[in-house]
């Protein structure tokens, strides 16, 4: 006999768009294990600012795929999972345009998906105004970044729409100790669920030894990566270049969509190979000797914890990262240098010696995604959201497919 839930399904108001980012991010997978159990509808982010002509291609680029997500409206990925393009004009006055709007257009992909008491789970602090017109049977406030620090962002719009969604949820989920720490007293119900990772996916590409990527093939090593986005509010571009400019001999590969001026790396031992689908990433990370983070040392990245550190150390790649609080947990099996000429000796080190894949693997290899979305829903229980005899199918079962690309 099942047991009824106060809500059937999940409306989640995304962080990044489902078609264009990378689907390592926690609400993204989240979602896909929660729809194992229940329907879900993954709302492509609302957006925190507004794109800027000064970007240059950037701006076009971010435009052109805005417009393409928007064409698709409703696609079900596979069963239980919708995702889902809504109208919307970000910024605040793109908001008080298209903000009436966006909890019609939303109810109506619910209801399509079977949703009609939705649980409302919000990534993207924007989100409450249509979150708070939902009538939703619970909300879940999603604060895995310090948002208001987003580049580009207005930190006092963001801060007071993060300040509403603390006061109003039913639970604020942390991914970052820090931040947890910093304000779990001014939450009234709050809990640390860390990222997980797909382990089974980066172990095996880290244990191949298949033909790698074209675009790598003939680069020649050793080989530094770096796959993500490479961005101002989480690259250091001064850093990376000394580091790079240091080690002339070293092919360094850098992965992923790039919002940096035009121009700002022309060192020769520098490729860049763009974004890659997520289906993909695995394969580029293993494909290289070392493995590195170049992060600057803005407040967003004290209170991050990167999805990609795991996925590294899945692959078994040798690690080296610049600090940041949440990679002391890990500090046995990553390098850190804190300036660019210690992270040239600790890259020189680990290309001598790349020390033990396996020890590197085993450190996350019981921190699956279906496991962190159990963790969630048992904090739900105790907030009397799930019953405790509610039970998602928990860390059993294999990962549901991801897809390159759903037809729509």
């Amino acid at each position: 006999m099942s047991v009824e839930r106060p809500f059937d399904g999940i409306v989640c108001f995304g962080g990044e768009d489902w078609w264009y980012h990378n689907r390592g991010h926690f609400d993204m997978q989240m979602m896909r294990e929660m729809s194992r159990d229940m329907p879900v509808l993954y709302v492509n982010s609302i957006g925190m600012r507004v794109p800027k002509m000064g970007e240059g291609r950037m701006f076009l680029t971010r435009v052109v795929r805005k417009l393409k997500s928007l064409s698709r409206g409703l696609v079900r990925v596979r069963e239980n999972f919708g995702v889902f393009s809504p109208f919307v004009v970000p910024g605040a006055a793109g908001m008080r345009v298209s903000g009436a709007l966006l909890p019609g257009q939303v109810r109506r992909a619910a209801r399509r998906m079977g949703i009609r008491r939705p649980l409302v789970w919000v990534a993207c602090p924007p989100g409450v105004e249509a979150a708070s017109k939902l009538a939703a049977a619970g909300l879940v406030y999603q604060r895995t970044d310090r948002f208001e620090a987003f580049a580009g962002v207005d930190p006092e719009r963001i801060g007071d729409y993060d300040k509403r969604l603390k006061e109003s949820a039913d639970l604020v989920l942390y991914c970052s100790r820090k931040l947890h720490a910093e304000e779990r007293a001014g939450v009234e119900a709050s809990a640390f669920v860390d990222h997980g990772v797909d382990y089974d996916v980066f172990a095996q590409a880290g244990r191949e030894t298949g033909e790698e990527p074209v675009e790598l093939r003939d680069l020649p090593r050793p080989r530094v990566g770096f796959v993500g986005g490479i961005d101002s509010h989480t690259f250091d571009p001064p850093f990376f270049l000394e580091v790079a400019a240091a080690l002339p001999d070293v092919t360094f590969v850098l992965v992923g969509a790039c919002s940096l001026p035009e121009g700002w790396c022309t060192l020769d031992n520098v490729h860049f190979i763009g974004r890659v689908p997520y289906d993909d990433v695995a394969r580029y990370m293993a494909a290289n000797d070392v493995l590195i983070m170049p992060w600057n040392r803005s407040d967003w990245i004290q209170a991050c914890n990167p999805i990609k550190l795991k996925e590294y150390l899945a692959v078994g790649r040798p690690v080296v990262s610049t600090e940041f609080p949440e990679l002391t947990r890990y500090a046995d099996c990553v390098a850190s240098a804190r300036e660019p000429e210690a992270f040239v000796h600790a890259v020189r080190d680990a290309l001598e010696d790349s020390g033990e894949a396996e020890a590197r693997r085993e450190r996350v290899a019981a921190e699956s995604w279906a496991s962190r979305a159990a963790q969630a829903l048992e904090e739900l229980e105790l907030r009397g959201l799930v019953p405790a005899t509610t039970k998602l199918r928990r860390t059993t079962g294999p990962t549901l497919p991801r897809q390159r690309r759903a037809a729509s």
